[in-house]
């Protein structure tokens, strides 16, 4: 179970390697084709058990969905928020094995447990049994459709990328499967987290708000958004230690900076064409340097405005918790003009509609017409803090 992968089943590996290849490191491809064989009658079995039990979609209380762009502190607000223990989240074992959630799971959840690292790999944020995890990793053991296939199979880079976000290239049977295993994940972890209302993160979702709101009629949203400038180069590292970590096949004709730039483009302008006219009592916007700086205002603006039961209760937990991270180790990153200047040049957009400016250089000097970046604070670093 070294790679994440290993909880996938045939028929999806299948599909995936058919796409993009067979992974080029063998004893890899190897050990995660021989887990899913091996899980194979469990899940199946797993399947038909549960299905009887679970609960429709639309007799479920509508999930709570957290949204926002990599690196721009979902993570960080996921966490507080399910410190209350009123929410049903997404665990570790979840992401590892959503097809044998009631099953293999329960067995081999201390082995999964001691096997879990220490920190995550993009970043300092510690990983214990019960941290919540955002569910892309599920999706991508369940569905061809997902994000992660770009990391997991590099050679079809882009097209796994584009069709795992915005279904690029997914007949209209494609998106339907997807839909399915969606649901079925949701229903399966709404059982397994206790018939808790479902708290749900993923930034892939950012670019899937009017899906969402079709198969959730009552959802309601949080949008976390971050500097753009932060954002860019903590995404470099984001990409950068994925791909060496899980990678089955050859990366280096990647091009991260393009990547990077056209995925927020298009994500960031679907979400805001999506969110026009939603209700404020549906939608919350949060800047993420007003959730770090005052983390419990924010909190509570979202329980206030989305009209969330609980937070004066769950006050004092958020509090501990926040206790606990106080001395949490940021990554520290460099900014260059040579960076500055490819968000300047694309993400203009959204840097005037929510007011960025470039770290380290005052207003007026970014938006000097005759700006030359001579005494710029090319290297300044600054802080880097989870997704």
């Amino acid at each position: 179970m070294a790679h994440p992968l290993s909880g996938a089943n045939l028929g999806t590996l299948a599909r995936v390697a058919g796409r993009s290849g067979l992974p080029s490191h063998v004893g890899a491809g190897a050990m995660i084709g021989l887990a899913a064989l091996a899980r194979w009658p469990f899940s199946t079995a797993e399947k038909l058990a549960i299905e009887a039990k679970l609960p429709a979609l639309e007799e479920m209380p509508a999930p709570v969905f957290i949204l926002g762009h990599w690196r721009s502190g979902t993570t960080h607000l996921y966490n507080i928020m399910c410190e209350s223990g009123e929410w049903g989240f997404v665990p570790p074992v979840a992401t590892g094995l959503p097809w044998d959630l009631f099953g293999l799971a329960k067995l081999f959840n201390p082995l999964l447990e001691k096997a879990l690292p220490e920190h995550r790999y993009i970043d300092n944020i510690p990983v214990t049994p019960t941290s919540p995890q955002e569910d892309e990793i599920a999706i991508a053991n369940m569905s061809e459709v997902s994000f992660y296939h770009g990391i997991y199979f590099p050679k079809n880079f882009a097209e796994n990328v584009n069709r795992g976000l915005f279904f690029d290239g997914c007949s209209t049977g494609d998106i339907r499967s997807w839909r399915k295993q969606f649901g079925y994940f949701l229903r399966k972890l709404y059982l397994h987290q206790g018939e808790k209302q479902l708290l749900i993160k993923n930034p892939v979702y950012t670019g899937r708000f009017a899906m969402l709101k079709e198969m959730f009629p009552d959802a309601k949203f949080i949008h976390i958004h971050r500097n753009p400038y932060d954002v860019f180069v903590s995404m470099r590292n984001f990409y950068s230690k994925l791909l060496k970590e899980f990678a089955l096949q050859g990366y280096a004709h990647v091009d991260i900076d393009e990547t990077i730039l056209t995925v927020y483009e298009r994500m960031m302008n679907d979400y805001l064409r999506d969110a026009e006219g939603v209700p404020a009592d549906r939608l919350v916007e949060l800047r993420y340097d007003e959730l770090d700086a005052e983390p419990i205002k924010s909190v509570e603006q979202v329980y206030r405005r989305l009209s969330l039961p609980g937070f004066d209760d769950a006050r004092p937990k958020f509090e501990r918790y926040l206790a606990s991270v106080a001395t949490f180790k940021k990554n520290k990153f460099d900014y260059s003009d040579e960076a500055a200047a490819k968000v300047e040049a694309r993400l203009k957009p959204f840097l005037e509609r929510w007011g960025y400016e470039r770290p380290g250089r005052k207003a007026e000097d970014v938006a000097g017409p005759d700006n030359n970046d001579e005494g710029a604070e090319e290297g300044a670093s600054h802080g880097e803090t989870a997704a």
